[in-house]
């Protein structure tokens, strides 16, 4: 009884902190948040099911994740914000960009090629630029990655912005004073125009400044009230880099068709679980159907651990999750491309007579 009290009344001292913006042991709980990072909230389906892996029938799908689940590739189970990855793949080293974290660049296979393609046109265009900086995208097994609310299932990459220079700024001077357009803006184009990208997160000030240089350089106008309409969004605090994050098409229908067969493959028949107010490890167990010990072992708790609102618990399962929250069918919209500008009659020619150098008989 006492212990159970003492549970809730740490757990409503945590909710207080929650509500007031304190520091939960040094990260802020408002920290890296937009409403957009809550997917699992926000997802809707946008197109019919199996268009990125109709050849596999749903036998040989069991069969495959039973008998050799890396011979599937990388797959995206469940949401940004609530999720994980099986058989992730490591951020490569490259000259074009430098990976800060390497425990944590790990991704699905989209979110790779994709990063790859947005970082070698920036250094197509500026062959002497520092690489690109590569910060978080997700743990080696995805699921919570502190302090995001999303990073869980391989698809989102946090990517620092390009200064001039190459100098960082020193503490207390705004970002977008500071920051190379030209760079940034290759990047942003690249990202929008060369891969699946679903949103991009980025403090209103940076996109003030990438926006009047898009202009200055005669991109179109309407295209650009498009991309920082829509695509490219606010998030407070994220003033010194872009979040992005990517569609994954083949990964997230396999997660999608896998997450109810998980139970063949016992290791990773997992879901999370965000801890709200007044929850205990027994409550949360029943919900789950499985038992407090497993829960314990499964997040390496102590006996005598206290749950805290908003920790961000594994659950092993038993069996099929009937509860667990299933994404929609998922087809990737069209890219947003900028109209074509109007081509001179120079570069309108590919062979045969210039109509330039033509003369009338």
């Amino acid at each position: 009884m006492r212990l159970a009290l003492t549970a809730l009344v740490a757990l409503t001292a945590a909710s207080a902190a929650a509500q007031d913006g304190v520091p939960q042991d040094g990260v802020s709980v408002t920290e890296g948040d937009a409403p957009e990072e809550a997917e699992s909230s926000t997802f809707a389906p946008i197109g019919p099911a199996l268009l990125y892996t109709r050849e596999l029938t749903k036998h040989d799908l069991a069969q495959k994740l039973r008998d050799d689940p890396a011979s599937l590739g990388s797959i995206s189970i469940g949401f940004a914000d609530r999720g994980r990855i099986i058989n992730a793949l490591q951020m490569p080293q490259d000259p074009a960009w430098i990976i800060e974290r390497p425990d944590f660049s790990y991704a699905v296979r989209e979110t790779v090629d994709a990063l790859a393609q947005a970082f070698h046109s920036v250094r197509r265009q500026f062959p002497d630029s520092a690489p690109a900086r590569l910060n978080h995208i997700s743990a080696k097994d995805g699921g919570y990655l502190r302090p995001h609310r999303s990073h869980q299932s391989g698809r989102d990459a946090d990517i620092g912005l390009f200064y001039k220079g190459d100098r960082f700024p020193p503490p207390g001077v705004p970002r977008e004073k500071l920051i190379d357009p030209a760079r940034n803006w290759a990047l942003l184009r690249a990202l929008i125009t060369e891969t699946d990208v679903q949103l991009i997160l980025v403090d209103r000030a940076i996109q003030s400044v990438l926006h009047r240089f898009a202009l200055s350089i005669g991109e179109d106008a309407t295209w650009l009230a498009q991309v920082f309409g829509g695509m490219v969004k606010h998030a407070r605090s994220h003033r010194d880099h872009f979040h992005v994050r990517f569609y994954a098409p083949r990964s997230q229908e396999l997660g999608r068709r896998l997450q109810p067969m998980l139970a063949l493959l016992p290791g990773q028949n997992l879901t999370t679980y965000v801890v709200g107010a007044g929850n205990t490890l027994g409550q949360i167990a029943a919900r789950y159907k499985t038992t407090v010990a497993a829960i314990r072992k499964a997040n390496q708790m102590k006996t005598e651990s206290l749950l805290a609102l908003g920790q961000h618990l594994i659950i092993p399962l038993r069996g099929a999750c009937t509860i667990c929250p299933l994404p929609p069918p998922l087809a990737i919209p069209p890219r947003l491309l900028p109209p074509e500008p109007p081509a001179s009659v120079a570069q309108s020619w590919v062979g045969g007579i210039n109509p330039e150098l033509s003369t009338a008989e």
